[in-house]
C-alpha cells in the first residue's frame, strides 16, 4: 500500500487511523483493479488477489471484478506470496516500496522498520519484492509487473530487468512525494499490466542459489537476543543473526518467525 499514488505517511496506510486510511485504502483497491483490468485487456483469465498490507484486510471487494478470488487475512505461512503454485502464468506486485535504507523511497522498510535494520540473502540486501519474487520463482512463476515509487521500481529492475515497472510517484525523502494523480496512476497501471502480460515470454522466475544464507541485522541487540534462541540461528554480531538452509521455503518461514519474535522482544523491553 505504501507504493500507492499520493501515499506519503504512515497514517495514510494505518488501519487504526480513521481519517486518512479509508480514503487511501480505496485508492489502493482501485490500483489493484486497474492491474486486473490491464491483464484482462491482454487476454488474462483467472485472477487471484493476495491482500498483503499490514493486517492483510485492506482491499475492498466492491472495487474488484465479481469473478476474482482473494486471499484475505494475516498469519499466512508464505505471507505476500501465499497461494501461488505452478498453475499461474505470472504475478503482479502493486503498491510496492523500496527496501529499508533506500534513499528517496516513500516509507522505506523491509517487512518492518521497527525491528529489522537490514535483510540479506546470499550477501545481497533485499527488498520485499525480491524476497517474495524468490518464493514465486520456486514454482516457476515470474513477476512481470511492479508499481510504486521510482526508487522501488529502479531497485527492482536492477535484479529483474524483464519486469514492467510503473512509476506512480517520485519520493522526496521518506515522508513526501511528487505524485501523479490517482486517476492518471490507474491509467498507467492498466496500460503497464497489459504490456506486462504481452511480455511474459521474456520473463524469468527469480530464485536464490542454495545453500541459502539469510543474514539479519536488527535495530536493537535485544531483538537478536530473542532470535538466537531459535534452533538454526547463529549469533554473528551484537544485533545480527544468520540462518542457512538449502530450501528457500524453510529460509522464508524462518525469516517470518525471526522478525515476529524480534518484535516480541521490543514489547518486553
Amino acid at each position: 500500500m505504501e507504493g500507492t499514488a499520493a501515499v506519503c505517511t504512515w497514517t495514510q496506510v494505518d488501519p487504526a487511523n480513521t481519517t486518512e486510511y479509508p480514503y487511501y485504502r480505496r485508492l489502493m483497491s482501485q490500483e489493484v483493479r486497474a492491474a486486473i483490468d490491464g491483464a484482462r485487456d491482454a487476454g488474462a483469465g483467472e485472477v487471484l488477489v493476495n491482500d498483503s498490507h499490514a493486517s492483510m484486510r485492506n482491499v475492498l471487494w466492491d472495487e474488484l471484478p465479481d469473478d476474482v478470488r482473494m486471499i484475505y487475512g494475516n498469519r499466512k505461512p508464505f505471507s505476500m506470496a501465499e497461494g501461488i503454485d505452478g498453475s499461474f502464468d505470472a504475478a503482479f506486485f502493486t503498491g510496492y516500496h523500496g527496501s529499508v535504507g533506500t534513499h528517496n523511497a516513500t516509507l522505506d522498510h523491509t517487512y518492518t522498520s521497527e525491528t529489522l535494520y537490514e535483510t540479506r540473502v546470499n550477501g545481497r540486501a533485499c527488498s520485499e519484492a525480491m524476497l517474495n519474487a524468490a518464493l514465486l520463482g520456486l514454482t516457476g512463476v515470474p513477476v512481470v509487473l511492479i508499481t510504486g515509487d521510482r526508487a522501488c521500481i529502479d531497485q527492482t529492475l536492477t535484479v529483474m530487468p524483464w519486469i514492467t515497472g510503473v512509476v506512480v510517484k517520485d519520493s522526496i525523502g521518506r515522508f513526501s512525494t511528487n505524485s501523479l494523480s490517482p486517476a492518471r496512476a490507474r491509467e498507467l497501471i492498466r496500460a503497464g499490466a497489459k504490456a506486462a502480460i504481452g511480455r511474459i515470454a521474456e520473463a524469468k522466475p527469480f530464485t536464490f542459489e542454495p545453500p541459502i544464507t539469510l543474514d539479519l541485522d536488527f535495530v536493537w541487540t535485544h531483538n537478536a537476543d530473542f532470535v538466537e534462541l531459535m534452533p538454526g540461528f547463529e549469533r554473528t554480531g551484537p544485533r545480527s543473526v544468520c540462518f542457512v538452509h538449502d530450501d528457500y521455503r524453510v529460509v522464508f518461514k524462518a525469516y517470518i518467525a525471526a522478525f515476529r519474535l524480534g518484535a516480541a522482544a521490543n514489547a518486553q523491553a
